[in-house]
């Protein structure tokens, strides 16, 4: 089995046969669904809306840099079928703590619900139904936080209720976006895109005159999930019994037997020269996966909400709030039925809702491991179904106390969080490859390309964190 430089492990299995490509497709559209709300349907239209499709490359890049954290992260519990957040405790005991506050801090921020409650409370009033002035916005989008905790608390088994939700929504939405962005954007508007790929605006390379640096952070960090949610894609593979993953615990509803405590921890694998092969199988397989799904439809994804936008709304000023998605659906309304502008404005609250849906998912298994891990033995069992369900509802408290208090626009929620999350992704990068250095074995080890990458996109993040929260506090 693979070796780790500290300690050795007592047994060894031998890894599973891998199944095909069409079996494997799953875990990567939970992470593109967290995606889709946020970077994809908010941050980088918003951008395109206000100055143009120059800024394309940052998109490219964030979604790049983010394959390869993910894929990195996969590696790591592919070997030992555990998430990254148990390796981690094995290098630090004090670890647990940076990701129980660097998640539940910028995760809690309800923006996505948000999001999804002005346009459901606008949709309402403007159909004349009375029950938006008795509700008021405030209600609605606490409506849907507690919805989102109802779902996620009833479902039987945690992971295929979130693959679930996730593919039905983007199976639903993506088709209409691509659709409208055919029909209502001219040649121009992609000879533009593929000049803003290598950073050619109008006027300007790279970032355009008195840009909010905070923006583009936010939509760089959300090209992708964003922040600690990368890592989360180890809990997706790993329960969706990838590699040793197979022989790991499921978290399951509290009202469907998920009260059992299990182990936390782990095994690899026998080091033999089938399980080589075996490795290489699953390593390609996961790659693919995650390339089709994580890295084409998202990418695709920015690039047809970033030249729609700019297409129908560029100039006119939508620079507050949700206004250049409110302006989109009006010209949508205006040039083709105005039945499609409601079915774009509910498919937009859709994908909020299924986003803040993936977020208190994704963040409460992270809270609720780090948690335990805090105070973990070798060899103790534990209750995984009941610390996550502890910590869905203690970060839905949370949200519910944001509203209360008046903070709800949700464009600056999304930008704050998306600017902790870029700080806590900066931190992700050097941390995941130094735990793939130190607890396996050379030959499962990520290349020299991958090491470079990952150094690239911690300077990155290093630069631009600085010099947001240098202005920030100047």
């Amino acid at each position: 089995m693979p070796k780790r430089r500290r300690r050795t492990s007592k047994s060894g299995q031998s890894l599973p046969k891998p199944p095909s490509l069409w079996q494997t497709i799953g875990p990567s559209f939970i992470l593109l669904g967290l995606a889709l709300g946020s970077g994809e349907l908010i941050l980088w239209p918003y951008l395109a809306a206000n100055y143009g499709l120059g800024l394309l490359w940052g998109g490219l890049l964030g979604i790049s840099f983010q394959y390869v954290l993910n894929t990195e992260t996969m590696r790591y519990s592919l070997a030992w079928g555990e998430s990254v957040f148990v390796g981690f405790r094995k290098l630090c005991w004090l670890i647990p703590v940076w990701y129980i506050i660097s998640t539940f801090i910028p995760w809690s921020l309800p923006g996505f619900s948000s999001a999804a409650a002005q346009i459901l409370f606008d949709f309402l009033g403007n159909a004349g139904l009375p029950i938006a002035a008795a509700l008021g916005e405030k209600i609605v989008a606490v409506f849907l936080l507690l919805l989102t905790g109802t779902i996620l608390t009833a479902g039987q088994v945690l992971y295929k209720t979130m693959e679930y939700l996730q593919k039905t929504i983007i199976l639903l939405g993506l088709p209409l976006i691509a659709i409208l962005t055919v029909i209502l954007t001219q040649q121009s508007d992609w000879i533009e895109a593929g000049w803003g790929l290598l950073g050619r605006g109008q006027g300007w390379w790279l970032f355009p005159p008195n840009i909010a640096l905070a923006s583009f952070l936010g939509a760089f960090a959300y090209a992708g999930a964003g922040g600690n949610l990368n890592l989360a894609q180890s809990y997706y593979i790993k329960e969706k019994g990838f590699g040793m993953g197979k022989f790991a615990a499921k978290i399951t509803s509290l009202f469907a037997g998920g009260n059992k405590p299990v182990k936390i921890t782990g095994q690899s694998f026998k080091d033999t020269s089938k399980n080589q092969r075996l490795w290489q199988q699953w390593w390609r397989l996961v790659n693919l996966e995650h390339f089709l799904v994580f890295w084409v439809l998202g990418f695709v994804t920015i690039v047809l909400l970033a030249v729609l936008a700019k297409s129908l709304v560029f100039g006119q000023g939508v620079e507050s709030g949700l206004s250049f998605l409110y302006a989109e659906a009006a010209v949508i309304g205006q040039q083709t039925w105005p039945l499609l502008r409601i079915v774009f404005l509910l498919i937009a609250a859709l994908m909020l809702f299924s986003t803040q849906l993936g977020v208190l998912e994704s963040s409460s298994r992270i809270i609720s491991e780090n948690v335990l891990l805090l105070f973990h033995r070798q060899g103790g069992r534990y209750n995984l179904s009941l610390g996550f369900y502890l910590a869905l509802w203690a970060q839905i408290g949370l949200g519910i106390v944001v509203y209360l208090f008046g903070w709800q626009e949700p464009r600056f929620l999304l930008t704050l969080s998306a600017v902790l999350n870029a700080a806590a992704m900066m931190v992700s990068f050097p941390l995941v490859y130094l735990l793939n250095r130190q607890l396996l074995p050379a030959r499962y080890q990520p290349r020299l390309w991958r090491k470079l990458v990952m150094l690239a996109a911690f300077l990155f993040f290093v630069y631009f964190v600085g010099v947001t929260f240098k202005g920030a506090f100047s």
